[in-house]
């Protein structure tokens, strides 16, 4: 089977949410089929891994996102029906490339990984080759829950997404062989927009050969926070952690330290280590697991969050216990369940982090441990994406494929 994969950002290197799912599928697809590989890329750096990439994969192609003739078309885009996300993440070579290598090596079926790319089943290269969409999680719904806690303009911005992506993704769920979502919350929320989609769950997973507990657990009174930090829901979560919660647990333990790790901390983030000694802001590090095995607790204060959070089955990999909000938590594998505290208020969450700071790291580990790992490998969690696919090329003589107006 010929499987040409669509991602909106290259999935290489597996360092952040909107890669590692993409990577591991591209691995597991690789090793039981042909698989070509179109990636849009956003840097140089970026652009640089393609290579490591190619020993997997048969072959892998790229198209330059331009960061402003992106912005200029997402502001040309505001009074038409065009979602953002679709103005936003665009090349100028991008469709050029997906007919060369279509008219190259005919896939049996296409899977687009997110509404970023799922665009391109409508477009003439593809429209009669069988599809599956891998919506990962519903993006309308995030706008959605943005909207409601932006301030204008920008929730009037939010609110605009959230109607024209949910009128494409009912459109593209409906014109797909078959659909993926990352858990059950996902799988209502698209059902809601298309009834008739054939939608599956294929949960995400944690790579355990690479995220693995320290040999010793670590004895500091430290909190870890990860998240790529100039995304707005980690720039939120990172500003309530540091300015609604930490001031509660440094009342109680004054050697408390917290770590906001990850790439492209905003203004704001930086700021945060500026006003407060026990805060420190890493900016992009090659690897987030020396900051995970010297932690004690892991946080991950979300408001907004969609399908599941990789940084919290990661911690609870390296042997963190996690306090999370409610809305990260309904998102979790139920696998994980026991290694969380659910708090929403500040204080309350603060509570539990200070409550886990106080308990010896022995026990702390052993909470962590309460999690069924072994049920969350990446190889369980995506096997059945192959049959899925094969499924889905079989149906080459179903219902034609729907217009969408772009």
């Amino acid at each position: 089977m010929r499987v040409l994969f669509l991602t909106h950002r290259l999935p290489y290197a597996p360092n952040r949410g909107d890669r590692i799912r993409a990577y591991h599928i591209a691995r597991q697809l690789a090793r039981r089929g042909d698989v070509d590989l179109l990636s849009l890329t956003h840097d140089d750096e970026e652009e640089a891994h393609a290579r490591d990439l190619r020993g997997m994969v048969a072959r892998v192609r790229t198209a330059r996102v331009r960061r402003i003739p992106s912005l200029v078309r997402g502001v040309l885009a505001l009074p038409t029906s065009r979602p953002l996300t679709h103005a936003l993440l665009d090349a100028p070579d991008l469709r050029a490339t997906l007919a060369q290598m279509v008219a190259e090596r005919r896939p049996d079926v296409v899977l687009a990984y997110c509404t970023g790319m799922a665009r391109l089943m409508f477009e003439d290269s593809l429209r009669w080759i069988p599809a599956v969409v891998d919506f990962v999680d519903v993006d309308s719904e995030k706008w959605r829950a943005l909207a409601r806690v932006a301030r204008p303009p920008r929730s009037w911005v939010y609110s605009r997404e959230h109607y024209r992506l949910a009128d494409f993704e009912a459109a593209a769920a409906h014109h797909a062989k078959a659909t993926l979502v990352v858990n059950e919350r996902e799988q209502a929320s698209l059902s809601s927009l298309a009834p008739e989609a054939r939608i599956h769950v294929v949960p995400n997973g944690i790579d355990l050969s690479t995220f693995q507990p320290a040999s010793h657990p670590s004895a500091d009174a430290s909190v870890v926070f990860c998240g790529v930090m100039n995304y707005a829901p980690n720039e939120q979560a990172a500003l309530w952690l540091a300015n609604a919660v930490w001031p509660y647990v440094r009342r109680q333990r004054p050697d408390a330290t917290l770590f906001l790790v990850g790439a492209d901390p905003t203004p704001a983030v930086r700021a945060l280590a500026a006003r407060d000694r026990s805060v420190t802001v890493t900016g992009t590090v090659p690897d987030v697991r020396p900051y995970l095995h010297r932690a004690a607790v892991a946080a991950a204060p979300l408001a907004t969050a969609r399908g599941i959070q990789n940084k919290v089955l990661e911690a609870i990999a390296c042997g963190l216990p996690a306090v999370v909000t409610p809305a990260v938590f309904e998102g979790l594998p139920s696998e994980s369940a026991t290694a969380c505290r659910v708090a929403k208020e500040a204080d309350a969450f603060a509570t539990q982090i200070l409550d886990l700071l106080n308990r010896t790291p022995a026990e702390r580990r052993a909470i962590a441990m309460h999690a069924n790992l072994s049920a969350l490998g990446w190889d369980k969690r995506l096997s059945r994406l192959v049959d899925i696919l094969h499924d889905a090329a079989g149906f080459r003589a179903a219902r034609p494929a729907l217009a969408y107006s772009r």
